[in-house]
């Protein structure tokens, strides 16, 4: 019995060896999602081996991400510690800014107030001087403030605050303790005006402490005195003391009036130049001495 070919005449035949390939691609493609869930079974069987097998490091996704991320995270530590270091250290600064502001606001109050102490505990000094001073005289005399100084560089004139509302006069000694200062020249209701022994126009009648000889205290400007007709054979030294000799009927006997600094020849008299006793530039307080009542 004889076969016949089905194929049609003109048509060729497929392939052999192709069919088998075609044949897997089809049978995967037609059992695609089987394939997709096996790979992912067998992915999670190899990490979760995997982790077991690492067991002391924690997780595989832990520590992939840990050195993933260690980097970063360095990085931003470093950043952070810098920035925390930087303001606490602006921090720091800013206070200690103030605190030095603070200290010094207070050594600067304190500075003021030793001053202010310092001054009044020098003014009570001064007084209790000048107060000691006007017990042991054996004359009355009153307290009185320098208020003012005459206009000038060198001047020779101050002003005191008493006047003749405290029975002042003209010609009244004025004094402080460390020696006799000028007399009154003028005098008003409230005010009187002091003219210095260091004026031209000043006289003091003055005896050396040492020799006893007599002369006149004159004004010689720039703070200073001359002691005036002291012969030349009189002896006289420097350093030595100038007292009041009371013969001017103003000045009490025995008041310091300066010190003798330079002693030369004249034609007749010695030229004998004198230091105050008084700081006639830095006058503060002064007595006035009153003139004794009269006798009825």
């Amino acid at each position: 019995m004889e076969l016949k070919s089905t194929t049609p005449i003109g048509a060729s035949e497929p392939p052999v060896g192709r069919e088998g390939p075609q044949r897997v691609r089809a049978f995967i493609g037609g059992h695609q999602a089987f394939f997709i869930l096996l790979g992912v079974l067998l992915a999670q069987l190899l990490l979760l081996s995997v982790e077991i097998t690492r067991k002391s490091e924690g997780p595989l996704i832990k520590v992939a991400a840990v050195a993933f991320f260690r980097p970063f995270q360095r990085t931003l530590q470093s950043s952070v510690n810098g920035t925390t270091g930087a303001w606490y250290t602006l921090g720091s600064l800013w206070r200690a800014q103030q605190e030095n502001r603070r200290l010094r606001d207070e050594l600067a109050a304190d500075r003021s107030h030793i001053l202010e102490l310092s001054e009044k505990a020098a003014e009570d000094d001064r007084l209790r001087s000048l107060l000691d001073f006007k017990n042991r005289l054996p004359f009355q005399t009153v307290a009185a403030e320098v208020i003012a100084a005459s206009p000038g560089q060198a001047s020779n004139a101050i002003f005191i605050d008493k006047g003749t509302d405290s029975a002042l006069v003209t010609d009244l000694a004025v004094l402080t303790p460390s020696g006799v200062v000028g007399k009154i020249v003028s005098v008003y209701e409230h005010t009187s005006q002091v003219l210095l022994i260091t004026d031209p126009a000043s006289g003091v009648g003055s005896i050396l402490a040492t020799s006893r000889v007599q002369g006149v205290v004159k004004g010689a400007g720039r703070n200073q005195c001359q002691l005036q007709y002291i012969m030349n054979e009189q002896p006289v030294a420097a350093g030595e003391d100038v007292l009041t000799s009371g013969l001017d009927q103003i000045f009490p006997q025995g008041l310091p009036v300066g010190t003798v600094i330079k002693v030369g020849e004249g034609n007749i008299y010695k030229n004998i130049l004198v230091q105050p006793a008084a700081a006639l530039d830095r006058l503060e307080s002064v007595l006035v001495v009153l003139k004794p009542p009269s006798k009825q």
